[in-house]
Formats: C-alpha cells, structure tokens, sequence
C-alpha cells in the first residue's frame, strides 16, 4: 500500500493556485484511476484505489499548507504505513514550469507544506515528486505560489498534470529508483529557427 500526498490551500479561492498543483495531480490520478470518491478523514480528503493489484490511498489534506503534516501523519498513523511508502507531490519554484523529477528525501528548500511533514513524520526519508512552477521573473515568490497559472502555462498544464501522474503512478508501480530514471529528464533546449 503506498499514500500519495498532494499538497495544496483547500478552498475554490485557491483552486487554480500554482501552490495546489499537487492537489490537481491527486484529482488527475483519481479521475485516471477511477478512485471511490473523496472522504473527509484524517484532516483532509481521501479516497481508496486499487491499481495493479496495489491498493493506493490518495490525500488532499485540508489543514492549509503550512499544516499538511498533521493530515499526513494521522493518514500514516492509521494505515500503519511508513516513509518508504509516503509520495509527497508538491509544486517546486527551483524547477522551471513543465520540469518533473521524482526525488527520495533531502531537504524543504524553504516549502512549508514540506517543513510541516518532516516535522510531523519523523523524518525526510519519502519520495517525493516536484512539478515545477518556475520562479518569479518579478514581484513576490508569496505572490507567484497563490496565483494562477498563467495565460502562457495554461495550455500546457494538462500535460504537465499527466506526466506527474504518470510520475506517481510509476513510484507505485515500479519503485522510486526506476521513476526517477524514467522521468528525471530535463527538456531538450528549443532548437533556433532558420
């Protein structure tokens, strides 16, 4: 059994946020997994799925951001699961919009609703798969995580939501190491034009 985390503000005002990309990388899933619906439990929202003969806990915890790891460690807690098998997908600002890698471990780089989850869960030893936002060219990095997406990403975001999932799903499937091989992949630069 693995849990798969994603992160996010609950609420319609923050819905369309780069901050909750994780918590539409959860809904993606849902939708492509044909998941139960979504329960309120373990201060967020989860639902059950079984996938390749693997059963799957999908969370959306609902504390805000900077209290995610109360709603994961109760979600632990209950289904007697460790770190090993705790996915934490989250945006990341050190990674330009529409680049993907999976990681186990290591640090927050200053992401609260990673700080909370070390915190609360004993330690950094979870995979976890970062979608890149990108940062600011200008203004706030506040700012930047609780707006929309922009004009520019949009049309691409349906893609990038895929290929987190497929991320995720792989961590499940197939284990950490062979996703990161498979999707740890930095785009080709665009070739100039003639």
């Amino acid at each position: 059994m693995h849990l798969l985390v994603g992160l996010g503000n609950p609420g319609s005002k923050y819905a369309a946020h780069r901050h909750n990309v994780g918590f539409m990388v959860i809904e993606h899933l849902a939708a492509g997994w044909g998941a139960e619906p979504f329960r309120e439990k373990f201060q967020g929202q989860f639902a059950r799925v079984r996938t390749e003969g693997e059963e799957v806990v999908l969370l959306k915890p609902q504390t805000f951001m900077n209290l995610s790891g109360q709603s994961v460690q109760k979600a632990l807690a209950y289904f007697k699961l460790g770190l090993s098998e705790l996915v934490v997908i989250h945006d990341e600002l050190d990674l330009a919009f529409g680049v993907l890698k999976v990681k186990v471990g290591g640090g927050t780089a200053g992401h609260n609703g990673l700080k909370s989850i070390l915190a609360s869960c004993g330690g950094p030893d979870f995979v976890r798969v970062r979608v890149g936002i990108g940062r600011p060219r200008s203004g706030s990095t506040e700012h930047h995580v609780l707006s929309d997406f922009s004009r520019e990403e949009c049309p691409e975001l349906a893609d990038v939501l895929e290929r987190a999932s497929l991320a995720a799903a792989d961590v499940v499937r197939l284990g950490a190491q062979p996703a990161m091989n498979r999707h740890n992949t930095t785009p080709a630069p665009e070739k100039p034009g003639p």
